[in-house]
């Protein structure tokens, strides 16, 4: 006999990182000993980094065992036919205390081609950023490979790329193909394909405790990159309490801001599971199995056999996710 689903969380996989910081562990309350916790892997079933359930009957159960037992009970019958036994997203939080280095992710054609893997579009929604603190997406101008190969042979990389200073609150759409990376000071929320895929072009000239310089690849990233893009990476959306506000939906991911300040009755009409991500204050999560608490930096999953769901708070922010 199943037991019957109810809204999970997982235990938070921590990355030390040569560019992370202290801030998801003094202002999201993560756990960990580790000396520079750059992310925290919320939902993941990528290859060795496989989510453990947290809470209730289910704790100690993986991802991965969830999947095979539930099938389109967790992901919903359209996701299942599409994905499997694979859960789609790859759900993290982010705090880079040194820029991270310059790069691109493959799409789906060439990920799969090359890795075997899906390709890596993604977004952020920035949670705090210090004084003056950016995000490097983009360039500056009109690009072509062969300008974008004389700056990078050249050592001037960066004088072609775009800065944009940023504030709590800024979203980007960060698409396969377009060059990126997150600056020094920044925390965010990021949203993803299932797919640990980065061509890393430039990385500071800094080196690692050993004195090594890390891998590049820029064999592989010269065919990944899009330079007819569009500068629309930017995301505007309203900012309406007590309702779903949607900022990015494409092919791989919708995601919605939820500014909560009363209880609102949800219904779950997509076929899809649900994620929030609490990005500010906290909220209950009440369904007929119950209620679970989501304070600020902590992630849930609602499978998507939960139809009807109540969300309270004071004064909450959470994103919304679903496939």
């Amino acid at each position: 006999m199943k037991t019957e689903l109810y809204p999970l969380k997982f235990q938070p996989i921590l990355k030390n990182k040569i560019w992370g910081g202290q801030k998801l562990k003094s202002l999201l309350n993560k756990t960990s000993t580790l000396p520079n916790v750059g992310e925290s892997w919320e939902i993941s079933d990528v290859e060795g980094d496989t989510s453990v359930v947290l809470n209730g009957v289910l704790k100690g159960q993986t991802l991965k065992m969830l999947l095979d037992h539930y099938k389109s009970d967790l992901l919903g019958d359209r996701n299942y036919k599409t994905f499997g036994n694979k859960f789609p997203l790859l759900i993290k939080f982010i705090d880079a205390k040194e820029d991270l280095s310059i790069q691109l992710h493959p799409n789906d054609e060439l990920a799969a081609k090359r890795h075997n893997s899906f390709g890596k579009t993604e977004m952020w929604y920035v949670m705090q950023a210090d004084d003056d603190a950016n995000l490097i997406v983009g360039f500056n101008q009109e690009m072509t490979a062969e300008k974008y190969l004389k700056h990078l042979d050249d050592k001037t990389l960066t004088e072609i790329l775009n800065f944009d200073k940023v504030k709590q609150g800024d979203t980007y759409f960060i698409e396969v193909g377009r060059v990126h990376a997150i600056g020094a000071g920044v925390m965010l929320a990021e949203i993803q394909q299932t797919s640990d895929i980065t061509y890393r072009v430039y990385d500071w000239d800094r080196v690692d405790d050993q004195g090594n310089e890390r891998e590049l690849h820029n064999d592989l990233a010269i065919d990944a990159f899009d330079f007819e893009m569009e500068d629309n990476f930017r995301v505007s959306y309203e900012r309406k309490k007590n309702q779903s506000n949607e900022m990015v939906s494409c092919n791989y991911f919708t995601t919605s801001m939820l500014h909560v300040t009363e209880t609102i009755l949800k219904q779950n009409t997509k076929d899809s599971f649900f994620i929030y991500m609490c990005v500010e204050g906290e909220v209950v999560i009440e369904t007929e199995h119950g209620s679970e608490l989501l304070k600020a930096g902590e992630t849930i999953l609602l499978p998507a056999v939960i139809k009807t769901y109540k969300i309270t708070a004071t004064n909450a922010k959470l994103l919304e996710v679903y496939v």
